[in-house]
């Protein structure tokens, strides 16, 4: 199961949010590519990183930073947040992001075939969930399509990779919603990386404990930035 450290991108910072929330903001640093050295040179194999205020406004806005984390590290980054459209996933591939995360726009099949036929693995699905029911816009608005379900239409649409994060769970340190990741890897036959809840090292190997073979990854964010884990433990 591979370790994805976050980083979560906001006005040029290195940030993490309170389940979502833009107004639950605690900063990190205000160097994303000397973070991204940082958690390399402590073994991490990839990287999460998420423009936050392109999820928010519903278009890429860090990719400054983004640019500056690829040129400082070798290993492949896995970037969400504002990507809505075939032309910016295209532009971030290109400019080196490995795995581009999309969220909102997820919910538009169509869509989702067209990517899949158009970059294949190079693309995953992020599904947000709030009480079971997928959230779009930055987390923002609920919708009343149940995240199980989303899950396995996203699926059966060839995608390769799915993100699940539980919101109630994301920062808050409470350890991550395992009933809902294992109901979420039950349901289909693509990879699952599993975010949101990590609080220590007990937590990731619960999560390898559900034994759920499709579980590639488990995103960790504020665990690792408050030292309440440290990476090579978990690796």
């Amino acid at each position: 199961m591979t370790i994805y450290p976050a980083i979560d991108l906001k006005g040029g910072r290195v940030v993490r949010l309170h389940q979502g929330r833009a107004d639950a903001e605690t900063v990190y640093g205000k160097d994303p590519a000397s973070a991204a050295r940082d958690w390399v040179g402590q073994g991490a194999e990839w990287l999460h990183v998420v423009d936050l205020d392109g999820a928010f406004s519903g278009e890429p806005r860090n990719w400054d930073c983004v640019r500056a984390i690829l040129a400082a590290v070798k290993i492949p980054v896995q970037l969400g947040g504002g990507l809505r459209t075939r032309q910016q996933i295209a532009e971030a591939l290109a400019m080196g992001v490995s795995r581009c995360v999309v969220g909102t726009k997820a919910c538009e099949p169509s869509f989702v075939k067209t990517l899949v036929t158009a970059f294949g693995g190079k693309v995953a699905v992020g599904i947000d969930a709030r009480d079971g029911f997928v959230a779009v816009k930055g987390w923002v608005e609920k919708t009343t399509l149940p995240a199980v379900e989303f899950a396995q239409q996203i699926s059966d649409l060839g995608v390769r990779t799915i993100i699940f994060t539980d919101i109630a769970t994301d920062g808050a340190l409470t350890g991550p919603n395992f009933k809902a990741v294992s109901a979420v890897c039950a349901a289909v036959k693509c990879d699952i990386i599993a975010s949101g809840g990590v609080s220590n090292a007990d937590d990731v190997r619960r999560l390898r404990e559900l034994n759920r073979l499709n579980l590639t990854g488990v995103i960790v964010g504020k665990a690792l930035y408050d030292g309440r884990v440290r990476l090579p433990e978990i690796l």
